[in-house]
C-alpha cells in the first residue's frame, strides 16, 4: 500500500497534487513531507471509521482486546471483537458466546467487508504501511535537497526521523500481525511475506540506525531547528517537545525494550508465574531476554525527557477532541459513550488510589449480557485533585496528552518487571512505587514490605493495567501474560469482576477469551499482493 501526504503544520489543501517530485525540492518542502508522512499518512489519512484517527480505532482494538473497555455499538465490530468464548460466574453458571471472535475475524476478513467498514484487520496495516512508504519517499528525495547551514546535520535529522518512524511502523505490524512485508523502497512492495519476528527484527534495525545517526549529530543548532519543525508546534507542551539527540536515543532504547517484551510470553495466569501456554505464536521470555530489557530500559526514557505525544488543537490537528482517542471515546456518561470502562480495568486499582477517585465515578450503571456491564464512568478532565494523573477529556482542546510511543511510566515499569523476573524483587518494587508517585496515586509503597515473587508480579500487573491504559499496550500485556489463550492451552483470566444486570456483581469469574494472539494478514493485501512461493503463512495457524 502506498500513500504520500505533505502538509505545512498539517495544512495543505491537496497533499498529493500534482507530484511529489515536482513539489518537494526545497528544505521547507522536504520537512513538510516528512511531517505529513507521519501525522497524516500514519495517523490521519484513510481513517474513515469510528473516531477520527489512528488512535481511536487501532488503539481502540488494543484496549478492547485487553478488556479495559467494552462497547455495544456495531461500528467496525467493536461490540464483538473482544467477546470471550465463555465465562463462568461465581455461582457456576457458564455463559457462552454464540459467535466466537476467532471465526468472526476471519469471516469479516474480506475485501467486501473492508469496503463496508467491518474488517478490523485492515486499519492498523493500512496506516502503518502508508507511513512506512511515505518515509521511503522522503528518504528517496533527501539527496536532491539544497539545505542551508549544516546540510549534513539537517539531512541526517530528517533521515533519523524517517528511520525512527519506520521502526515504529514495523514494530506496530510485527507486534499485531502473524506475518508482514519488508518494504523499504518508495512505491515498491514485494510478495515475500515474513513472520512477525522478522518484522520486529527490521523494526530494531531502523531504530538502531536512527540511534547511530543521533549519536553522530554535529550541529545541535541545525538539528534543533529541523526537529522543531518536524514535530507539530501544538504538541510541544508537557511531555512533548524537541528532544535532544540523547533524549531521542533513550526513547529508542525504550522502544527496543518494548519490542522484546511484548513479543514473547511471560505467563502469569491465575497468579502462577510458572504457567505454561501451549500453541502460542511466540516463545517464552528467557533470562537473557529479561537482561536485555533491563539493559535497554536502564538507558531508556527518564523523568523529564521529552517523548512523542499528541494533542488536540482548534485547527489543522491530526485527531479530534471528541473522537480522536480511546480516552475521548470513553469519557463521560457510559450510557452514551462509544467505549465503556471495564470492571476488569477498575478492579486493578488498590484501595485509596487517588487516580480512581479523581477519574471515575460509579453511576449510572450500563448493562450488557456479554461481560460489558459496568458501574463506572470516566470523569471529563478529572475531578480536580491536585497532582493526580488525569485519564482524559473529550471537551477541552489540548488538555489530553496522548503518548504515541514510549513514556517514562512504561520504561520504568519495564525496569520493574525485568528486575522482579530476574529475582531483584525489592529493586523492581522501587521502580513500581516510582510510577505510582509520578501519577499521584497516593498509596503506600510496596518496596520493603516483604513481598514474594507472586505478590510482586501481582502488583506489577495491576500497575501496568492502570498506569498505561489508552497507550495501545493493553492487548500486548494480556497476550504475554497468557490471559488471551484458551483455558485448555493454559490461558484464561481468573478472579475477574463481572457485573450481571444492574446489581449482581461477581468477583471470582473465570474468563476464556481464546483470542488470536497475532492477527492474520488483511485480505486486501493478500488479494492484491498474493504471497510469493516460499512466503510465510498469512493466516495464523495457532
Amino acid at each position: 500500500m502506498s500513500s504520500v501526504s505533505c502538509k505545512k503544520q498539517l495544512d495543505v489543501l491537496n497533499p498529493n497534487a500534482p507530484t511529489v517530485l515536482g513539489n518537494v525540492n526545497s528544505e521547507s518542502g522536504i520537512i513538510a513531507l516528512a511531517q505529513g508522512a507521519v501525522y497524516v499518512n500514519g495517523f490521519k489519512n484513510g481513517d474513515v471509521w469510528l473516531g477520527d484517527s489512528y488512535f481511536s480505532l487501532p488503539y481502540g482494538y488494543s484496549e478492547l482486546l485487553g478488556d479495559v473497555v467494552g462497547a455495544d455499538a456495531a461500528n467496525q465490530l467493536i461490540s464483538q471483537v473482544n467477546v470471550p468464548d465463555y465465562f463462568i460466574l461465581d455461582n457456576g453458571t457458564k455463559v457462552t458466546n454464540p459467535s466466537p471472535t476467532r471465526s468472526l475475524l476471519r469471516t469479516y476478513n474480506t475485501r467486501d467487508q473492508t469496503a463496508n467498514g467491518y474488517n478490523p484487520l485492515y486499519y492498523q496495516w493500512l496506516n502503518m504501511y502508508a507511513m512506512n512508504n511515505a518515509c521511503n519517499v522522503t528518504l528517496s528525495l533527501l539527496g536532491g535537497i539544497p539545505f542551508t547551514g549544516d546540510a549534513a546535520t539537517k539531512a541526517n535529522t530528517i533521515k533519523a526521523w524517517c528511520f525512527w518512524w519506520k521502526g515504529y511502523a514495523y514494530a506496530s505490524i510485527g507486534s499485531m500481525y502473524y506475518a508482514g512485508l519488508i518494504a523499504d523502497d518508495a512505491g515498491v512492495t514485494n510478495a515475500n511475506y515474513v513472520l512477525q519476528d522478522a518484522v520486529i527484527t527490521r523494526s530494531n534495525y531502523y531504530f538502531n540506525q536512527a540511534a547511530t545517526i543521533l549519536n553522530g549529530i554535529t550541529s545541535l543548532t541545525d538539528y534543533t531547528k529541523v526537529l522543531g519543525e518536524l514535530i507539530p508546534k501544538f504538541t510541544q507542551v508537557g511531555n512533548g517537545g524537541v528532544l535532544t539527540p540523547q533524549m531521542w536515543v533513550r526513547n529508542i532504547n525504550t522502544m527496543l525494550a518494548r519490542n522484546i517484551l511484548v513479543n514473547k510470553l511471560a505467563p502469569f495466569v491465575n497468579n502462577n508465574p510458572a504457567a505454561t501456554i501451549t500453541g502460542a505464536s511466540v516463545p517464552v521470555m528467557a533470562s537473557a531476554d529479561w537482561t536485555s530489557v533491563l539493559n535497554l530500559a536502564t538507558n531508556g526514557i527518564k523523568s523529564g525527557d521529552y517523548v512523542f505525544t499528541g494533542r488536540t488543537t482548534t485547527v489543522n490537528g491530526f485527531f479530534g477532541t471528541g473522537g480522536g482517542t480511546v480516552s475521548a471515546l470513553t469519557t463521560g456518561n457510559n450510557t452514551g459513550n462509544t467505549f465503556k470502562i471495564s470492571e476488569r480495568f477498575i478492579q486493578n486499582f488498590k484501595t485509596g488510589d487517588k487516580r480512581l477517585t479523581n477519574n471515575f465515578k460509579n453511576s449510572p450503571v450500563f448493562t450488557n449480557n456479554l461481560v460489558f456491564g459496568t458501574r463506572w464512568n470516566q470523569i471529563d478532565n478529572g475531578s480536580g485533585m491536585s497532582g493526580v494523573y488525569v485519564y482524559g477529556t473529550n471537551t477541552k482542546v489540548g488538555a489530553y496528552e496522548l503518548f504515541i510511543a514510549g513514556s517514562y511510566e512504561e520504561n520504568t515499569l519495564m525496569l520493574a518487571e525485568a528486575n522482579i523476573r530476574l529475582g531483584n524483587i525489592e529493586t523492581g518494587l522501587g521502580y513500581l512505587d516510582a510510577v505510582r508517585t509520578y501519577q499521584g496515586a497516593g498509596i503506600a509503597a510496596v518496596k520493603g514490605t516483604g513481598l514474594n515473587l507472586v505478590q510482586a508480579l501481582s502488583e506489577l500487573v495491576k500497575e501496568r493495567r492502570v498506569a498505561l491504559v489508552y497507550r495501545g499496550l493493553s492487548f500486548y500485556d494480556s497476550r504475554r501474560w497468557g490471559w488471551i489463550y484458551d483455558i485448555t492451552k493454559g490461558g484464561g483470566l481468573y478472579g475477574a469482576t463481572v457485573l450481571v444486570g444492574v446489581s449482581t456483581l461477581n468477583t471470582n469469574v473465570t474468563i476464556d477469551y481464546n483470542f488470536l494472539d497475532y492477527w492474520d494478514v488483511p485480505a486486501d493485501e493478500v488479494a492484491l499482493n498474493p504471497p510469493a512461493s516460499g512466503s510465510a503463512a498469512v493466516v495464523n495457524p495457532h
